[in-house]
């Protein structure tokens, strides 16, 4: 659920034109709809050494948060600092944005303030941000090689942006500067092969768009995994993405990404496999990419899976508390109407609360602990597996099941679902929202849930809990107005990972790491399996200009939190 705490933001793209078709067998070199032209102007060229050369915080509205001691929080460790003599000088940096200019086109190149900042600080986390040097829009996989070559020759950090949408520092600039290769305006789908249910995209189009494109061309698949609104096909493989879907088809890490086109750090450029359906020719080099958070590279090109559309309906029932909630889940998974779930969401009573009473549905529900289903099938086996579903309800102490009783009820009903965020950010008037995941084995799900939920009642912060119960994904948005709430929410935020960690589960389930999981590798994964990551970063990218910073843990400590102005963040 990537995009549970997604705000509005503008998106830069470059121009596409569309490639008005029909249905052939192969459709080559379309744009998808919703195209505009948004880069940065090359103006106020003289202030980017003041502002991105050196990698400065932004001042004012935009400064990063600050502790009492005036360090950053979650700053670059002294290791880390330490890491970054290695690259390029500040008269490195103004080599390199004449040769990217060069190289490139100046209209490709922005050293614009606001688009420096903008592509450096995310409204969508409270993890610090910092500017980038300079922002390039690259059309095609060529002008990334270009990129590529000019940051391994004047040792230039480079950090991959497209949607906007990560909620872990996933795009945040780099302490001394950096390159930030915008991916949004590649955007193009370039096959669809139909017959073969896949197709060959740019990795800056989104998968709506994908989805939106496929309806318009009539053709009966679509791609499955439904991050959040404005995710890339770039980032949705970065941080091994899933979402509401999960349950049936899976996340990034399945079998949706075929292959994957990647400029590697020093503009080589490799495909990891053929458009086969399957191969057991050497490495499953695709999986390699997906989780990496673009330090091994930079995805340009991707071959999807499709799956085929099937009717579907959804269904809604409320409990008297979370554990019979989570009882329900295990059980239905396990049934005979388990292959027939394409969504089964977990919401607590606080969520259903704010949608009553702030949303925008025209429906009063109970306002307890419930489950939104979305279930598969021809109109009779919708009805059976419904069946199965509400006995094993009523089994487990449910106090209602409904069913949809037409397509437009359902779409209600699951709007309902999907509008969770502004219901729940509603219920604090002018407050912010820290968005987070974990994962659990799906039988440690009601033990997660609950005692998050005592530890939130117990502070005293208000919260709204969603998650993808039939994985074991779960998410809570907690709410702050000032900054001792702001603490509270961080701590609260930490002990819901160590009580994950402890049940066997994960630190994140589908947002992915950057800067704000990576302490927690160590203890998740272990040194071995940590040192082998880092390993093969050092491998592919010797020079360690990817993103560094993100991913990989540098030590097993825990920063401490002294005073935090969340008024400064820019939001």
């Amino acid at each position: 659920m990537a995009g549970f705490v997604r705000a509005s933001r503008a998106r830069l793209q470059v121009p596409s034109t569309k490639l008005a078709s029909a249905r052939p067998r192969a459709v080559r070199g379309y744009a998808t709809p919703g195209s505009s032209s948004s880069r940065g102007s090359t103006s106020s060229r003289s202030m980017y050494a003041l502002y991105g050369a050196m990698g400065l915080i932004l001042v004012g509205a935009a400064t990063t948060r600050l502790v009492s001691d005036h360090t950053r929080l979650d700053g670059p460790s002294a290791d880390r600092e330490r890491e970054f003599e290695k690259f390029g000088s500040p008269a490195d940096f103004r080599k390199a944005i004449e040769q990217l200019r060069t190289d490139l086109s100046p209209e490709m190149v922005s050293t614009d303030l606001d688009v420096l900042k903008d592509h450096g600080f995310s409204v969508n986390t409270y993890h610090p941000g910092m500017a980038h040097t300079v922002v390039v829009f690259p059309d095609r996989t060529e002008d990334v090689v270009a990129v590529m070559k000019v940051a391994t020759k004047y040792h230039m950090p480079v950090v991959a942006y497209s949607g906007g949408t990560s909620l872990e520092g996933h795009f945040t600039g780099i302490a001394g500067g950096c390159i930030c290769v915008d991916m949004s305006g590649m955007n193009r789908i370039l096959e669809i092969h139909e017959e073969d249910s896949d197709v060959v995209v740019q990795s800056g189009l989104s998968w709506e768009e994908l989805n939106a494109t496929l309806k318009e061309k009539e053709i009966p698949l679509f791609f499955p995994l439904d991050p959040g609104p404005g995710a890339t096909v770039g980032g949705m493989i970065a941080t091994g993405c899933s979402g509401t879907n999960a349950v049936k088809y899976g996340t990034a890490k399945s079998h949706w990404f075929i292959n994957v086109t990647v400029v590697l750090p020093d503009g080589e450029v490799i495909k990891t496999r053929s458009r086969a359906r399957k191969s057991s020719a050497g490495f499953d080099l695709t999986k390699l990419f997906i989780g990496a958070e673009g330090t091994l590279g930079i995805v340009t090109e991707a071959t999807l899976r499709l799956t085929p559309l099937v009717p579907t309906s959804v269904a809604i029932a409320s409990f008297p508390d979370v554990k019979q909630a989570a009882d329900a889940v295990r059980d239905i998974v396990n049934s005979t109407a388990g292959d027939a779930l394409q969504c089964i969401e977990l919401v607590d009573d606080k969520f259903m609360y704010a949608t009553n009473t702030y949303g925008t549905s025209q429906r009063k529900y109970l306002e307890k602990d419930s489950l939104f289903f979305k279930i598969q099938g021809s109109p009779s086996s919708i009805k059976e597996n419904a069946g199965i579903i509400e006995g094993i309800v009523k089994k487990n102490g449910g106090l209602s099941f409904e069913v949809a009783e037409s397509e437009k009820d359902a779409k209600d009903l699951w709007q309902d679902r999907k509008n969770g965020l502004w219901s729940a950010m509603s219920m604090v008037p002018n407050s912010k929202g820290w968005s987070t995941d974990v994962c659990v084995p799906i039988g440690r799900l009601a033990d997660l849930v609950y005692e998050t939920k005592k530890d939130l009642a117990k502070l005293g912060i208000t919260s709204a809990i969603v998650g993808h119960a039939g994985d074991g994904n779960f998410h809570a948005l907690l709410l702050f107005s000032n900054d001792k709430e702001f603490i509270a929410v961080r701590e609260a935020v930490h002990r819901l990972v160590e009580r994950a960690l402890d049940m066997d589960g994960t630190c994140t389930g589908e947002h992915g790491v950057g800067i704000g999981k990576k302490e927690y590798l160590y203890q998740e994964l272990g040194h071995g399996t940590v040192d082998l990551m880092k390993a093969i970063k050092r491998t592919v990218d010797p020079l360690g200009i990817m993103n560094p910073g993100k991913l990989y843990p540098d030590a097993e400590t825990r920063p401490s939190v002294k005073h935090v102005d969340i008024n400064t963040h820019g939001c």
